[in-house]
């Protein structure tokens, strides 16, 4: 039996947020953070940053984050549709491949199928014109009348071009070869990854073969675990149930254990053995305060973040504005193995402010002196990483949150009370 605090640490741990980075970020550390999650998810909202960069500085603290959009330019990460549209570990390819090809069940991929069944010849003569010429960005095409309108509704508006491309991507036949101020650039696989080809007479993983590799990948990035959540890392199918784990039970390669105030068991991987042992004792210690981004595994499913941190969280940003209860760009707060709350954040890099339009502590909780003083230290740290280092701060909930934490900011900018 562990406590729910040594469940939460051991997940923080295995996520890299268990204590704060006590050397420069590196990206050796990079790569090695992308091998322990696993997954890192993209999205293109960027009020304060885009959440690949947000989710890395709080594992890393303050780097370049060119050094993300190197490691994809280099082939040591590449682009797939996992959990959502993610950068994954160039190592686990052929698993994404194989399981996008045979089993993935997403919209993507569905309306890829529908593109390949309706307009082969456009892609077709789409993939001679990338042989011919090299890679191209969908921005490289002007817009025309969608004259394949009658066939299939447009994604989001996008241009033939853009559909099209994003239909080789799905389908294995294009990959991301780079970005290029965050427009992908797509170029035949065997160019990206030309070991694809090379393996292509070998035996590629069968279909229960990457359902298992999977299972203990979430099962290792997530730290700890009940059954209900593993397949939403990589959204397998189905669900899993206590039994589904008894294999690998059994085997030794996950090992089963309880959580006080669980009434489901808990699934830790046999590589946090040491990490667990230390869980049992208690002397899991979290340190770390950040950030984190709103697309962060911490809390991308909402009832795992529910029951571990007592956290209900739910990005608002696509919710009307009238009905948002805490703001558009809301990110949840972890200070030392606890989410304490929740700020809403703009960049105004032009000017160098860090707006923080509000504050919010969780319901009934009164942050101790501490926690205020990480916070105000991390906020700092994130601003300037931001280039944003001048920080204005408006309301709080409670109201008084608001004063204490621009005390401590005051402190932070001085390196001494200034009282």
């Amino acid at each position: 039996m562990i406590s729910l605090q040594q469940a939460r640490n051991l997940h923080l741990a295995a996520q890299g947020l268990l204590q704060t980075p006590t050397v420069r970020a590196s990206r050796k550390a990079l790569l090695a953070t992308m091998e322990r999650m696993a997954l890192l998810q993209i999205d293109t909202i960027h009020v304060v940053n885009r959440s690949p960069y947000l989710v890395l500085q709080a594992r890393l603290g303050n780097y370049p984050p060119v050094w993300l959009d190197e490691a994809l330019a280099q082939g040591q990460l590449f682009e797939t549709w996992a959990h959502e549209a993610c950068f994954a570990p160039r190592a686990d390819l052929a698993l994404h491949r194989s399981y996008n090809a045979t089993e993935r069940k997403h919209w993507g991929l569905a309306k890829a199928a529908l593109s390949h069944t309706q307009q082969r010849a456009h892609l077709d003569k789409l993939l001679a014109h990338i042989r011919d010429t090299g890679a191209v960005k969908s921005s490289d095409f002007a817009r025309t009348s969608d004259h394949t309108s009658q066939h299939t509704s447009a994604w989001w508006g996008w241009k033939d071009e853009k559909r099209w491309l994003e239909a080789l991507f799905a389908s294995g036949e294009l990959m991301v070869a780079r970005r290029e101020n965050f427009h992908r650039v797509y170029d035949l696989t065997e160019r990206v990854a030309p070991e694809i080809l090379l393996a292509k007479d070998a035996a590629e993983p069968n279909g229960a073969q990457v359902h298992e590799a999977f299972i203990e990948k979430s099962v290792a990035a997530l730290g700890i675990t009940q059954a209900r959540w593993v397949n939403d890392y990589f959204r397998i199918k189905p669900r899993l149930k206590d039994a589904d784990l008894d294999v690998l039970v059994e085997r030794g390669d996950v090992l089963r254990v309880a959580v006080e105030g669980w009434d489901a068991p808990a699934y830790v991987h046999h590589s946090h053995k040491a990490l667990l042992g230390k869980a049992r004792k208690g002397t899991l210690e979290a340190t770390h305060t950040a950030l984190l981004s709103p697309f962060d595994p911490v809390v991308w499913d909402r009832e795992r973040a529910s029951a571990l941190f007592d956290f209900d969280y739910r990005l608002e940003c696509y919710t009307p504005e009238p009905k948002r209860v805490f703001g558009y760009f809301v990110l949840p707060i972890l200070c030392r193995g606890e989410l304490i709350g929740r700020l809403d954040a703009k960049a105004h890099r032009m000017e160098g402010v860090l707006e923080v339009k509000a504050l919010h502590a969780q319901p009934g909780m009164r942050w101790s002196d501490l926690q205020v003083s990480a916070l105000a230290g991390a906020l700092t740290h994130w601003a300037a990483w931001h280039g944003t280092p001048a920080i204005r701060l408006a309301g709080s909930r409670p109201a008084g949150l608001a004063a204490r934490l621009r005390a401590a900011l005051a402190v932070e900018r001085t390196g001494s009370d200034p009282h």
